[in-house]
């Protein structure tokens, strides 16, 4: 029998059943594909984070129930929290390698951690599919673009808050689906909608603001915003844009330390 550690963490949350749950389990080396699928359908969240130490730092990768995915912010949040107040890590920043967005780091400063993510720059979408803006049960946006999901750019924080979307219907999409419009009390507000995963609405979406920092950065004139995800559970981002790199500031908070028992 094999075990292995496993918490679960509130992540862009400074309190228990806030911003968006993530699982962790450290490994001492890689299982294999198929084990790490079935471990994170059992774990049934949005994603599990396994991450192996390497001689850098970790080396770090994250699954939905569905699979392996290029990138997650909340679950890399949650991984950095459990290295810092359970690992006995010394230093101020971790080093991840990934498989498919290179090097990112996470740095401490007192309860905050901030994420060095890759800017995603998004391109206009001249011809939406007509799907989108249905399946979301609106009539019209301020404005359509896609990088690796969607953005859908709204009139106002009420808008966004007030959509109630089918997401069974933006499955043949094949794409994850953002909303967003300026904020009333942050620069903007944001929810995002996951069509065939295990959660529809993903609480608190670090990955997606890898988008939303550069075209908020530019539409605003800043490089230092603050964000809220609007979702039902909500979380606060400090957002910093840098170019062809954002940072992404939320806190973390412990809700469960356990064992994994693998037969």
């Amino acid at each position: 029998m094999h075990t292995i550690d496993f918490y679960m963490v509130d992540a862009f949350s400074d309190r228990t059943f806030g911003g968006n749950a993530a699982a962790v389990c450290p490994l001492t080396e890689w299982l294999p594909d198929e084990l790490l699928l079935k471990m994170s359908q059992q774990h049934n969240q949005s994603e599990t984070a396994f991450f192996v130490r390497n001689d850098t730092g970790y080396e770090l990768r994250w699954f939905t129930t569905q699979g392996e995915i290029n990138l997650c912010g909340h679950a890399t949040l949650a991984a950095a929290h459990v290295i810092f107040e359970y690992l006995d890590f010394p230093d101020a920043t971790i080093h991840f390698a990934t498989r498919f967005v290179g090097p990112l780091t996470v740095t401490r400063n007192g309860d905050w951690l901030t994420l060095d993510f890759p800017a995603w720059q998004t391109q206009a979408v001249d011809n939406p599919p007509p799907l989108l803006l249905k399946a979301l049960g609106i009539t019209g946006a301020r404005e359509i673009r896609a990088a690796r999901d969607y953005l859908v750019v709204l009139e106002n924080q009420q808008q966004v808050e007030a959509v109630t979307p089918d997401i069974a219907a933006m499955i043949p999409l094949g794409k994850m689906v953002c909303i967003t419009a300026p904020g009333d009390n942050h620069d903007f507000v944001s929810r995002f909608f996951c069509p065939g995963e295990a959660v529809a609405e993903d609480p608190v979406t670090g990955s997606t603001h890898s988008m939303l920092i550069p075209y908020w950065g530019e539409k605003l004139g800043k490089t230092v915003m603050q964000a809220r995800q609007v979702s039902a559970r909500g979380g606060e981002l400090r957002c910093e844009w840098q170019g062809e790199r954002v940072k992404i500031g939320g806190q973390a908070t412990l809700y469960l330390i356990g064992k994994v028992y693998l037969r």
